[in-house]
């Protein structure tokens, strides 16, 4: 009787279940195809999409070092300040992906080099003196000085497909629970002391590393590609965490209640809710009726209304995610 006791206090309680596993593989996964995607598109291209590695890419193409040993002497202190100003706030999952994005960026670096995979063709630095000036200014460079890549750029084609690493990679780590750290922390200083909108924090920093871009050189070029990287990359985040919203919440106010409710029980299959509800202007007693749908069964449902109810008044919003019977599990959430 003691041991099933102890054994079901164990799988209850245990530190290192399925569900965790799941987040930690996130978080490495996540920072990896996060450091891969800043050397490999990035940082050739000189674009800064905010955080601590768009000032690394930065000042990697100003003062040749390594991107890691510029993001390590900010990430770390940021880390153990923003631990002592705020609190510990910050979980062992975000302590898991700087340090694994610290080594994969340095490992990429080290014995991959900063030569990006898109562009439109890379050029042999010895051939770069024949080549005519106005030819000269179609081309970028990226590299230390003792071994420069000379490259001509697609900065558009690159720009899309790194919102869309950096995406997935930021929405990988986010889903896991952990923060990105890093130029957040300087958001939420500031934040505590000015009591200024973290979200305007958040904007306005990411937007001043962006705009550092400008003294590479090539006048507003980088800093707008570098926003339409910020652009594609929320975008993607949102569809990691929360999914392509394709359920449907509908909202039903009709005075065919019976009607309504055989369509979506025996036609649909589908459950739902019935609030009795009364209109403001009128103050007349109606059926509201709440169901959560798939986006093809809301097309089903909007043709089959219009033949029992055709003036039901029908309110449609998008759901990022459906639990319980007939959707997905409370236990895979």
């Amino acid at each position: 009787m003691a041991s099933t006791a102890l054994k079901n206090s164990f799988s209850k309680d245990q530190w290192f279940n399925k569900k965790e596993l799941i987040s930690y593989l996130l978080v490495i996964g996540g920072s990896i195809i996060f450091a891969f995607g800043n050397i490999k598109f990035a940082s050739p291209y000189g674009l800064a999409p905010g955080g601590t590695y768009g000032i690394a890419n930065v000042l990697n193409a100003l003062f040749p070092w390594k991107v890691s040993y510029y993001a390590f002497c900010m990430d770390i202190p940021l880390l153990i300040i923003g631990t002592l100003i705020l609190g510990p706030r910050f979980g062992v999952k975000t302590i898991v992906s700087t340090f694994v994005i610290l080594g994969a960026t340095w490992v990429i670096e080290t014995f991959w080099g900063y030569a990006p995979l898109l562009h439109n063709g890379i050029l042999d630095p010895a051939l770069v003196a024949s080549v005519p000036e106005y030819a000269q200014n179609m081309m970028t460079a990226t590299g230390p000085a003792d071994a420069r890549i000379w490259f001509v750029p697609d900065y558009f084609m690159n720009t899309v497909v790194a919102g869309l690493i950096y995406g997935l990679a930021i929405g990988m780590i986010f889903k896991s629970g952990a923060t990105s750290g890093g130029s957040d922390i300087i958001s939420m200083i500031i934040n505590k002391y000015t009591h200024m909108p973290l979200g305007t924090l958040v904007i306005i920093v990411d937007t001043t590393i962006t705009l550092s871009t400008l003294f590479l050189g090539q006048g507003f070029r980088l800093p707008i590609y570098s926003i339409l990287l910020i652009v594609i990359e929320g975008k993607v985040i949102d569809i990691v965490v929360d999914g392509l919203k394709t359920y449907k919440t509908v909202f039903i106010v009709t005075n065919q209640y019976e009607a309504v409710r055989d369509i979506i029980i025996t036609q649909m299959k589908r459950g739902g809710t019935h609030i009795h509800a009364k209109g403001l202007y009128e103050g007349v007693e109606r059926d509201l009726i709440y169901v959560s749908l798939t986006r093809r069964e809301l097309v089903t449902l909007r043709n089959l209304l219009s033949q029992a109810d055709p003036a039901a008044f029908v309110s449609v919003g998008d759901a990022s995610e459906v639990m319980g019977k007939g959707f997905k599990s409370l236990h895979q959430a």
